[in-house]
């Protein structure tokens, strides 16, 4: 009689693998890239290559799509991680792009994963060979490009930002990776909620937990042919996972109950009651922003007893102290980066201590977002306004040319003037329109840093407003 997991040579290759899309109709999610007349889907439908970077979380299709290029435009592909590779690899990569042009007429694609963790001088060593069409380059990165990708490089590709995948893409994925793992086997909709959850939109993973579910519910076939004679321990296997069964080619179940007995111990600790991780660490957030201590206290606990990695706990300590404590108390940002030190220095247990003294004190603290929201609004105008030049007085003026050409001509050195306050003066763009990023609050520090900045506009309005000074001429 067949056994319903009866394997086949072609099982021994990782699920992932099998799964692999061979053409861009069967890619799951990325639609905002990938339907008709999207950026990629122009691309395929071009037939022609062009240098990227692919900026997502792990799990989300950036080495499937690359893979998929090499495919559509019948192009040698070579795949490298930045991780294990040097400037030798990138090397032996161009020599075997320039054979292939050479010999056989065939673009190359070379994909670099990971590519943020390639220094400079690694990131320019493929630049000239972008630049002359040896080889198309297409990044991977987890990353923020604009931070960990060098500018010479950026400006030759195209970044493309991909989304985790929703809900609705991984309950489509999950469908095809039981499919294919487990065909006689029917996964209820509790566990299929589970599962999805869990899976937190990287694709990877949940492929993984379907491949580690099959290989349990394998053992659990083995070791129980019945239902009546039930695993050790007298639990029947109906009950748990209803994996048991007659030894019939009806279809059988996995229930919630045998996913939560097989999926590692962290799915239970972050994923129960329905909390996905990044849930957590929101709560965590919202717990400090809204100066409850103990609930802080509580959720900064959970994650790390469900497995979380205190130093991220810790940048995110540390992304709170400059977001919601500000300027209202300074300290606070002090006080963060202090336990992440103290985190690296004692390591587990005993740092953990100091993570926790410096949860409590964020939640006790004044609260300002006053920084944070002068940030996003500098960042904005700034975005959308020109590139304003550097008033002739503002600008250093080391040589004797540079004062020549009027370079710091007018500038008024604070520490001359009363109070080390130049009144009047004018630091931004002349033909830039005042503006007013920051606006402290009227708690902890900020309090007096708005009674500060209240004096000197006074002071300002007195001297006749701030303008920019004339010059001898008679400009501004």
């Amino acid at each position: 009689m067949d056994d319903l997991f009866a394997t086949s040579p072609a099982d021994s290759t990782p699920l992932a693998e099998r799964l692999r899309p061979t053409d861009i109709g069967e890619v799951i999610g990325q639609r905002h890239l990938l339907a008709p007349g999207k950026p990629l889907a122009v691309a395929f439908a071009a037939g022609k290559p062009h240098s990227m970077i692919l900026w997502g979380p792990p799990g989300v299709g950036k080495t499937t799509l690359a893979r998929l290029m090499a495919n559509a435009f019948n192009a040698e592909f070579i795949a490298i991680s930045a991780v294990l590779a040097g400037v030798k690899d990138i090397r032996d990569a161009v020599a075997r792009a320039e054979l292939a042009r050479e010999q056989y007429g065939r673009a190359t694609i070379l994909f670099v994963d990971e590519v943020h963790r390639f220094n400079k001088a690694q990131q320019d060593a493929f630049l000239p060979y972008v630049e002359r069409g040896v080889l198309t380059f297409i990044g991977a990165t987890t990353e923020n490009p604009s931070f960990e990708v060098n500018s010479a490089l950026l400006s030759r590709a195209a970044v493309y930002v991909l989304h985790p995948l929703s809900p609705a893409d991984l309950a489509q994925l999950l469908e095809r990776a039981v499919a294919a793992a487990m065909p006689s086997i029917v996964v209820d909709d509790a566990a299929r909620d589970a599962l999805v959850n869990y899976a937190d939109g990287d694709g990877r993973r949940l492929i993984n937990l379907v491949e580690q579910l099959a290989i349990a519910a394998h053992s659990t076939r083995t070791a129980a042919p019945s239902v009546e004679s039930g695993p050790p321990g007298g639990q029947r296997s109906g009950e748990a996972a209803n994996v048991g069964g007659s030894q019939t080619a009806r279809k059988t179940t996995l229930d919630l109950a045998f996913v939560e007995a097989t999926i590692a111990r962290s799915l239970r600790r972050f994923d129960k009651g329905g909390e996905a991780f990044y849930d957590q660490i929101s709560a965590l957030h919202k717990a400090v922003r809204g100066s409850d201590p103990d609930a802080s206290l509580y959720w900064m606990c959970r994650m790390l007893d469900g497995g979380a990695d205190p130093l991220y706990v810790g940048r995110r300590l540390i992304r709170m102290a400059s977001e919601d404590v500000g300027l209202a108390d300074p300290r606070a940002l002090h006080v963060a980066l202090d336990s992440v030190a103290t985190y690296e220095r004692l390591g587990s247990p005993e740092g953990e201590l100091a993570l926790a003294q410096c949860v409590l004190y964020l939640a006790v603290a004044p609260k300002s977002n006053a920084v944070y929201t002068a940030y996003g609004a500098a960042r904005a105008f700034i975005g959308e306004d020109g590139s304003r030049p550097v008033p002739l007085r503002l600008r250093n003026a080391p040589t004797r040319l540079m004062k020549t050409l009027g370079y710091a001509k007018g500038y008024r050195y604070a520490h001359d003037e009363a109070d080390a306050y130049a009144a009047g003066e004018r630091y931004l763009p002349d033909d830039m329109p005042d503006v007013s990023f920051y606006e402290p609050t009227e708690r902890g520090l900020e309090a007096r840093i708005r009674e500060k900045l209240a004096s000197l506009r006074q002071r300002d309005e007195a001297a006749g407003g701030r303008h920019a000074p004339r010059t001898d001429d008679g400009e501004t």
